[in-house]
């Protein structure tokens, strides 16, 4: 570790990787669609809405029949039809002429407005009194409004959301098609570790990184496979690995990353396959280990959960994008700091922080979390962390930051 990368270092290695993944796609319904990668462009064969229809209840009419119309001086229409929910509008309207709608109901041909019923007085035998002009297009959504016919509503690398997943619904695509899940092994080593399910004794932990790495890269897109706790022997952790890579996209091991004698996995991946870089200049997470094993890119972690999570956020999630061909926009916001941050001495650090709004202001207030990069509950209710640059020498209180959301 002493020719450590800088986070902007590392990101580039990544982004240089010569990768032989291809993933494939699958036919998956709507409504197991949410947080999916669409596998190809959307391209409507149709136009949404495929009629002219009301947004409010009212009368259809010729715009042009109210126009200088009021409550005082109204304007005169005969009804001649309803027209019904679900139905067509199969009836014209002349001049002086409205029909009946209902909000979402179709309009009749030369009808090009809706009066809103509150905007009417109904006088009987089928005559009604206009009391507020309309322009052309008021009240109205008119074929293609919403998406016209040959239109791309949605790109390939999109992250489905629910809105999407409505756009894909309203153009009558009960299935979708997206990009097979990557799949990441998860591989915990250390003598100490025990599952969670045990009560371990003196001088074991229980192994916290496994369940928190799986369910990190879940919510990234990610399929993680659990291949257990391995003891730190390099025997038992080059087995692992290759077993790993056979099945996997991306390999991530914890722990045995730092510099002891005892710390197998710089030396497995550099034996099986290609070190790429022992250490990156950051807080926490120093001793992160990256490399490829049979074209497989390969992480030791730190064994630390908050050191592990936070170099999963910060290098594993940008391959996993890669990977997928999507790239979404980290969500940030401002926030003033509410305590002094001293000198990192030359690391650049990711600090974690819990938002809290003012009631009675627009500031949003930062406060960092204070933990040791081993103690997992400083992570539990933040919201995001802060960057602070390795040549900074420190932020201060109230000052102005931007927080980016885990």
């Amino acid at each position: 570790m002493l020719n450590v990368k800088k986070p902007d270092e590392v990101i580039e290695i990544i982004n240089a990787l010569s990768l032989n993944i291809e993933l494939q796609s699958e036919l998956i319904s709507l409504t197991n669609a949410r947080d999916r990668i669409l596998y190809h462009d959307i391209i409507s064969d149709e136009n949404v809405p495929n009629f002219n229809r009301s947004t409010v209840d009212g009368y259809a009419v010729r715009a042009t029949d109210t126009f200088g119309c009021s409550e005082s001086i109204p304007a005169i229409l005969n009804v001649i039809s309803e027209v019904m929910m679900g139905d067509a509008a199969d009836v014209d309207i002349s001049s002086g002429e409205c029909v009946i709608v209902s909000t979402g109901g179709a309009l009749p041909k030369d009808a090009d407005a809706v009066v809103m019923i509150e905007h009417s007085e109904d006088y009987g035998s089928n005559m009604v009194g206009i009391q507020r002009s309309v322009a052309p297009g008021n009240n109205v959504v008119f074929t293609g409004d919403d998406v016209r016919a040959g239109q791309k509503v949605l790109s390939a690398g999109t992250i489905l959301t629910p809105h999407d997943i409505g756009i894909l619904a309203a153009l009558g695509h009960d299935k979708v098609e997206v990009r097979v899940r990557p799949v990441v092994g998860v591989i915990s080593t250390g003598d100490e570790l025990v599952p969670t399910s045990h009560k371990p004794s003196k001088g074991q932990v229980r192994d916290i990184n496994t369940p928190l790495l799986i369910t990190a890269l879940e919510k990234f897109g990610a399929v993680a496979i659990d291949f257990g706790i391995i003891s730190d022997e390099g025997e038992a952790i080059t087995k692992a690995v290759l077993s790993a890579v056979k099945s996997c996209d991306v390999c991530l091991i914890s722990g045995g990353s730092s510099a002891g004698a005892r710390d197998m996995t710089a030396r497995v991946i550099e034996s099986e396959g290609e070190l790429l870089l022992h250490g990156i200049a950051v807080k926490p997470g120093k001793p992160t280990i990256f490399g490829m094993v049979n074209n497989t890119p390969v992480f030791g972690l730190p064994g630390h959960p908050v050191a592990a999570y936070i170099v999963t956020e910060l290098f594993v999630r940008p391959l996993l994008d890669r990977i997928t061909f999507s790239y979404k926009k980290r969500r940030s916001t401002d926030a003033q700091l509410t305590e002094a941050i001293s000198s990192n001495h030359g690391r650049a650090e990711y600090i974690a922080v819990k938002l809290d709004y003012n009631g009675n202001t627009d500031t949003v207030m930062a406060n960092p979390i204070r933990g040791k990069s081993g103690l997992i509950s400083s992570l539990s209710g933040v919201d995001g962390y802060i960057y602070v640059p390795r040549d900074c020498e420190g932020l201060a209180k109230n000052e102005i930051v931007k927080v980016v959301y885990f």
